[in-house]
C-alpha cells in the first residue's frame, strides 16, 4: 500500500505519511518547512507537526518520507529501515566535505586502477564495519552541528567518533572511468560521502561523492513519491478546507 497515494486534508491534519522526491539543492528541512507552511495556510491552522524520516544532503535527490500529525510518531520506525542509494564517485581527487560542496584539495593517481582492483575494493565494504562520519555533517557536538565549525575553518578542532554501519549490497560500474557509478543498500547512519572517501583510499587513490540519489527506504520506493511542486499544487487546489 502506498500511504501517500491519495492524501486528504483531513489525513494531513490527523496522521499522514507522504513520499517526496527531494529536489536538488533543497535541504530536507526546506522540504518540511515548505510543506508545513502550505498545509497550515490551506488548513487555516497555526501549527502542524511535520517531520522527515532521514536527512538528505542538499546536493542529493531522492526519497524523503514525510510524516504529519500523529504519524510523526512513526519517524523512528522509518529511520531504522535500510536505505538504498545510487550515485557517482569521482576518482583521482578529494574534497574536504567528501562531496561537491567544497573545492578539490588534493589529486591522486588513477592509472593503476583496473577492473580487478575495483571489484576487490567494492567487495571489501560488504558487511559490518566502523565508519568515520564526515566533519561536514549535522552530527552535534556541544549542542551545535559540527559542519558549522568546518565551514569556519575549524575542522581540526572537531573530533569525530567512528560508528558501526552495515553494507548489505554494493555494486560499482566504471563505464565512464574515472567516474564510477554505484548502487548501495546500507543500514541507518551510513554516510555515503564517507563511503566515497573510503573507497578512494582502498584504491590507493582519492575519491569524492559526485552525485547521490536515494531510491528506497525499506519497501518504500522513490518511484511512488510525489514531485514536490506537484504535491504543493495538489494541496493548494484541494477542493475543500477543514471545517473550523
Amino acid at each position: 500500500m502506498i500511504e501517500s497515494q491519495n492524501p486528504t486534508l483531513e489525513s494531513f491534519l490527523e496522521a499522514q505519511v507522504v513520499l517526496i522526491d527531494k529536489p536538488l539543492d533543497w535541504t530536507s528541512f526546506d522540504v518540511v518547512n515548505r510543506l508545513r507552511i502550505t498545509l497550515c495556510r490551506k488548513l487555516k491552522v497555526r501549527k502542524l507537526k511535520v517531520g522527515h524520516a532521514g536527512t538528505l544532503d542538499p546536493k542529493a535527490t531522492g526519497l524523503l518520507i514525510i510524516c504529519t500529525g500523529r504519524a510523526t510518531k512513526r519517524i523512528t520506525e522509518f529511520q531504522d529501515q535500510a536505505k538504498t542509494y545510487t550515485g557517482e564517485f569521482a576518482l583521482g581527487s578529494t574534497r574536504p566535505s567528501f562531496d561537491v560542496e567544497t573545492e578539490i584539495d588534493g589529486y591522486f593517481p588513477t592509472e593503476h586502477i583496473n577492473s580487478e582492483l575495483l571489484g576487490v575494493a567494492t567487495n571489501s565494504f560488504l558487511g559490518n564495519q566502523l565508519q568515520m562520519p564526515p566533519v561536514y555533517s549535522a552530527i552535534k557536538q556541544d549542542g551545535k552541528p559540527v559542519y558549522q565549525k568546518a565551514h569556519k575553518g575549524e575542522a581540526d578542532t572537531v573530533v569525530m567518533q567512528p560508528r558501526e554501519v552495515e553494507i548489505y549490497d554494493f555494486k560499482t560500474y566504471a563505464d565512464g572511468f574515472p567516474l564510477v557509478n554505484f548502487e548501495v543498500k546500507c543500514s541507518k547512519g551510513t554516510y555515503i560521502r564517507s563511503l566515497a572517501s573510503d573507497f578512494g583510499k582502498r584504491l590507493d587513490s582519492g575519491a569524492y561523492l559526485n552525485k547521490l540519489r536515494r531510491t528506497a527506504i525499506g519497501d518504500y520506493s522513490v518511484n511512488d513519491a510525489w514531485d514536490l511542486k506537484e504535491l504543493i499544487t495538489y494541496i493548494e487546489n484541494y477542493p475543500a478546507t477543514i471545517p473550523s
